[in-house]
């Protein structure tokens, strides 16, 4: 294979460098203005292909190249797209569309037995603080926490005005759990038949994190927001790096069941652990996420699989590399 094909955002540049440094090629693709930004760093700029038109996905293909599923993928591209285009995909094809569907997640999420917060099935049932959420891959674009149905009928009510959703089915409804948030990052190796565990962050988010800067009377009317505008390092307690280790392995086994040949590379559990120090999953995003960025100069955590740092980006060219050398393409690409 050539090199991947990576959609402009994202992970772009942590992509981009890792599949770089194994001695591939990368592909960024995307509208012209997204393009603008690898043009500023000399690193990237003389050693990238670009293509502002993804419908040269075909042309990709016919050229070795691969596409790298990313949270831009999943929202711009679609999971019908990347279901149905003939380039190759890095990892499990099929699982973006579960991804992409709350019903399908919460299926499979329940499939592994993991310990979850309620979900509603509709807004008459809502009994308490939730967080009303939209499908596909957002950022937190959208969000509401609320424990009014009639505040939720309203945002509902804006939202078909605004054309982004067609029916309340298309809302997930979910038991707002209090405690911190943890997004803890994976790689699920085919090559080397192992789960490694590759790092955690912090959504870092516009007015939620804002509004802890101002006191109770300076808040006012102002809501909360969920947009993320970046995110921190967080290390986990060691104790719970077990526990973390084994959510992975059970959403692994799940995937295997459901959707086989099951997950293929980088996924994440989005959690929020409580003060009994009791990880609850409430998402999970099957292919690399935002939060990975946090280790540009590399993973500690992947250093105690490989004795050296580095990006899940890296991680994933580095299976495609040992992927070649053994005759086993078909393992990582679907």
């Amino acid at each position: 294979m050539r090199g991947a094909a990576i959609y402009a955002g994202h992970s772009a540049i942590q992509l981009s460098l890792g599949f770089l440094e194994e001695g591939f090629e990368a592909a960024i693709f995307g509208p012209p203005e997204r393009l603008k930004l690898y043009e500023r760093f000399p690193t990237l700029k003389a050693r990238l292909h670009q293509y502002s038109d993804p419908s040269l996905l075909d042309s990709l293909a016919d050229e070795g190249y691969f596409l790298i599923p990313t949270g831009g993928v999943v929202e711009y591209l679609t999971p019908s797209l990347v279901e149905r285009v003939r380039i190759p995909v890095f990892g499990l094809r099929h699982l973006v569309r579960w991804e992409a569907d709350w019903s399908l997640k919460t299926r499979l999420l329940e499939e592994a037995r993991m310990p979850m917060p309620r979900r509603f099935r509709s807004i008459s049932e809502v009994d308490r603080l939730v967080i009303a959420k939209l499908p596909g891959a957002k950022g937190g674009r959208g969000y509401l926490v609320t424990r009014s149905p009639e505040e939720i009928k309203n945002w509902l009510k804006n939202l078909r005005e605004q054309n982004l959703i067609t029916r309340e089915d298309d809302i997930f409804l979910q038991e707002y759990i209090v405690g911190t948030t943890i997004y803890a990052h994976y790689f699920q190796s085919p090559i080397m038949d192992r789960l490694e565990l590759t790092g955690f962050d912090i959504r870092y988010e516009s007015n939620v994190d804002g509004l802890r800067r101002l006191s109770p009377r300076n808040i006012g009317d102002l809501k909360e927001g969920f947009v993320v505008t970046g995110n921190l390092q967080v290390y986990p307690r060691e104790r719970l790096l077990e526990e973390f280790i084994e959510l992975g392995e059970k959403l692994v086994e799940a995937t295997r069941r459901l959707i086989p040949p099951g997950v293929i590379g980088p996924f994440c559990l989005e959690t929020v652990v409580t003060e009994d120090l009791k990880p609850i999953v409430f998402e999970f995003s099957g292919r690399i996420v935002a939060g990975t960025n946090v280790y540009l100069g590399g993973s500690p955590y992947l250093a105690l699989y490989w004795g050296r740092e580095m990006t899940v980006g890296r991680r994933m060219a580095l299976e495609v590399r040992m992927a070649m050398e053994q005759g086993r393409l078909g393992e990582v690409l679907t």
